[in-house]
């Protein structure tokens, strides 16, 4: 059998982070935690899983953190996991009899379906499913840009599928998805800015027209009819909606850094 390390970056985590573990504390060979200085008890938790926990800063772009973690692992497969995210008993066995049992493997990393929770609902439409991220890769295989919120581990070599899927629970109640939404939007607005920031007149122009109109109609009617958001119910409209609705919200905050950085 191939050994395995699961990597935590967190921050406050402490109503999902024994979920998480609990997952994953029969199956991994070692547990990484970097923590971004929590205030509430997240590392007190992280500490009864026997985890190696690294404390550091809470850079705004957290797969800095992420990176951390990785470089910690020192067994021969790496899974990267949030604190919100759950691996499933059909995933962990997948794992097992696919990935850990083959010593000379011909895959350098796997990318894994995952279901994502939403107003009481997992989303299996609407363009949220299977929603393949790339978690698992042999140690020293894959690594992060480190210059997005969203970014997928790059990795060096040849990439294969599991069929079974990580369980995501990323919103508590609808105020933590608005809370997230809005912090996302902060960091989409400050990269709008930045590619605003050798346009001509002409260039801004179509730039604004193309976030407060085009875009959020195109991405609408996208999430919503064409990947069949709408057989999702109320959650697949209002998760499409919200969507859309990320333009126009993060080029009106790109405005406003624009005024402040102009009236310094």
């Amino acid at each position: 059998m191939q050994t395995l390390s699961v990597v935590l970056a967190v921050y406050n985590e402490e109503k999902n982070l024994a979920r998480c573990l609990d997952s994953v504390r029969n199956f991994a060979d070692e547990i990484i935690i970097v923590d971004g200085s929590s205030t509430d008890k997240t590392v007190e938790i992280a500490k009864k899983y026997t985890a190696k926990i690294l404390v550091t800063s809470n850079p705004p772009i957290f797969h800095i953190n992420k990176q951390k973690a990785i470089d910690l692992a020192t067994k021969d497969w790496i899974l990267q996991l949030d604190a919100d995210e759950v691996v499933s008993k059909e995933l962990k066995e997948e794992i097992q009899k696919k990935v850990l049992t083959e010593k000379n493997n011909e895959y350098s990393g796997y990318w894994t379906p995952r279901k994502n929770w939403f107003l009481g609902r997992f989303l299996l439409k609407g363009g949220q499913y299977p929603d393949y991220t790339l978690r698992l890769y042999k140690r020293g295989k894959g690594h992060l840009p480190q210059k997005d919120v969203h970014e997928q581990a790059e990795i060096e070599g040849e990439v294969g599928y599991l069929v079974s899927a990580l369980l995501h629970y990323p919103y508590e109640n609808f105020a933590v998805y608005k809370m997230k939404w809005d912090r996302y939007n902060r960091i989409f607005a400050s990269q709008m800015r930045e590619r605003q920031r050798n346009m001509n007149l002409l260039g801004k122009v179509f730039f604004a027209i193309n976030n407060l109109i085009f875009q959020p109609i195109f991405w609408f009617l996208k999430a919503y009819l064409r990947h069949k958001g709408f057989m999702d119910g109320w959650a697949g409209f209002v998760f499409a909606f919200y969507s859309a609705l990320r333009f126009p919200a993060a080029y009106l905050i790109s405005l406003q850094l624009h005024e402040k950085i102009a009236s310094k």
